[in-house]
């Protein structure tokens, strides 16, 4: 019997990457849930469950049509204070969002679900822990230059893969999570469902 076909339900770049350069075989399509108002349906959720219940919704999202394949549904929030933020809107808030989580902690709450035929059938939450440097006022304005827009595609205002990493004094927890994926654990899963070479 074949592998399924793998779709990865997201617009975003570097959780394919991650996924073709761990060797799956896998395409890409935008999820058609509407992430704005599924963010407001469950605005009552603490971050956690928020990033699974998005992730969750936009595999089955795909999964509900494309019923042969393996459908894979990301989602992150950061949790700043038990408060979920998301992507920033523009470089101002990225700012300001920089500038309160200096000297401190906070977690990504980083959730993969797979769907087959409309059904959930894995999902994996992951919580790595970042402590950023109290860096300077004049480094942030600097970094935000420099990264520029990008840096709104990231629910902490940051890529750790980039320059990002200057912001941070801390990680603990998965990288690979921090970047939007855990990837560990979903290639085992691939691997126990048939998709990957055991």
């Amino acid at each position: 019997m074949s592998a399924p076909p793998v779709i990865l339900a997201s617009g975003s770049a570097i959780r394919l990457e991650l996924l073709r350069a761990a060797g799956v075989v896998c395409s890409a399509r935008r999820p058609t849930a509407d992430e704005d108002q599924l963010k407001q349906h469950y605005a009552a959720l603490p971050p956690a469950s928020l990033a699974l219940a998005l992730a969750r919704d936009k595999a089955l999202s795909i999964s509900r049509t494309e019923t042969s394949a393996l459908v894979i549904g990301a989602d992150q929030v950061l949790n700043f204070q038990g408060r979920p933020y998301g992507k920033p809107e523009d470089l101002d808030e990225a700012r300001a969002r920089l500038r309160a989580m200096r000297g401190a902690r906070h977690i990504l709450e980083t959730a993969v679900c797979c769907a087959v035929a409309g059904s959930i059938v894995w999902s994996h939450l992951s919580q790595p822990e970042l402590l950023m440097r109290a860096c300077s006022d004049h480094f942030l304005d600097n970094y935000l230059a420099q990264a520029g827009p990008d840096i709104l595609a990231s629910a902490g205002a940051y890529q750790l893969e980039h320059q990002g990493i200057q912001l941070f004094e801390r990680i603990d927890g998965d990288y690979f999570a921090i970047l939007g994926l855990p990837l560990l654990p979903l290639l085992q899963f691939l691997r126990e469902s048939g998709v990957l070479m055991p």
